[in-house]
């Protein structure tokens, strides 16, 4: 097999995922990976039958991997539970009654029942979030495809808990309160419009979030190798190195930012099913 030339332009015959090679002032070669190529999806073991297909990927193991440390989490913080709380059992009811006081702050009396519900999202895309912040590994929250999925069973319950709680009534909320009838064919439509992009508004908030923190810190990432293999120019790599740690920094309170936003948002969407204002 013929083995593509390097060059100092990046070779055409090489896939749009490739890695790209850039030359130095002196001649000397930096590889600086693509900073899309950290979202691709490997498949490592080909499952399905017919036309489902649910091959194992790198997603699939790296889900795995968050639901076994959130399960690890919990299981450390029960197992010797006591009156005086160790070290595990004190992060667990920390992290506990911060999801609880979001509920109580914005369903109130009545969500505590989907405490359990709130605690299991949240935790497990702040695992995933942090997670994904090690050299390496996947960052699952990255892909539209899982954030979508969570949306869409936050907008399911509350559609389900929404009926089951007030019957037809649920769909007063798409017309408000002392609403001018000559107003109503403009704001219900506003309203239900602004219901159903719940899902997308909710993936999308998390998908692109992630996303675009992990694509700066692989530019900033290849500024490094390739000022570095500069000659001259490589003392200049202290700057890119020094935004890298900052946006690194910025990246890790993102993380958790998120999650939380996404716990306070599913919140809010519930309160809209139990506590029916409209």
């Amino acid at each position: 097999m013929q083995t593509p030339v390097r060059t100092g332009q990046p070779n055409e015959t090489l896939k749009p995922e490739a890695k790209e090679w850039h030359r130095g002032t002196k001649g000397t070669e930096a590889e600086v990976a693509n900073p899309l190529e950290q979202f691709t999806i490997k498949r490592y073991a080909e499952l399905g039958a017919g036309p489902v297909d649910a091959a194992f990927t790198n997603a699939s193991l790296f889900m795995l991997i968050i639901l076994g440390l959130s399960f690890a989490f919990f299981w450390l913080g029960s197992r010797n539970a006591g009156i005086v709380p160790g070290r595990w059992q004190a992060a667990l009811e920390g992290v506990l009654g911060f999801v609880s006081g979001i509920v109580d702050e914005n369903i109130g009396p009545k969500g505590k029942p989907f405490v359990p519900l709130i605690f299991s999202l949240f935790l497990f895309i702040l695992f995933a979030n942090m997670i994904g912040l090690i050299p390496y590994t996947f960052t699952v929250t990255s892909h539209i495809a899982v954030t979508f999925a969570f949306a869409a069973l936050v907008f399911l319950i509350c559609v389900i808990v929404g009926i089951a709680r007030h019957g037809l009534h649920f769909f007063s909320m798409f017309v408000p309160a002392n609403t001018p009838p000559v107003l109503l064919l403009l704001i219900t439509p506003v309203e239900l419009i602004s219901f159903l992009s719940r899902p997308l508004t909710l993936s999308i908030r998390l998908f692109a979030n992630m996303t675009a923190g992990h694509i700066l810190l692989k530019v900033f990432a290849g500024f490094i190798i390739s000022l570095g293999a500069a000659g001259i120019l490589a003392p200049l790599a202290v700057l890119p190195f020094g935004l890298t740690v900052a946006f690194y920094a910025l990246e890790l309170l993102v993380a958790v930012v998120q999650a939380y936003v996404f716990a306070l948002l599913t919140c809010i969407y519930l309160n809209d099913s139990i506590n029916l204002h409209h």
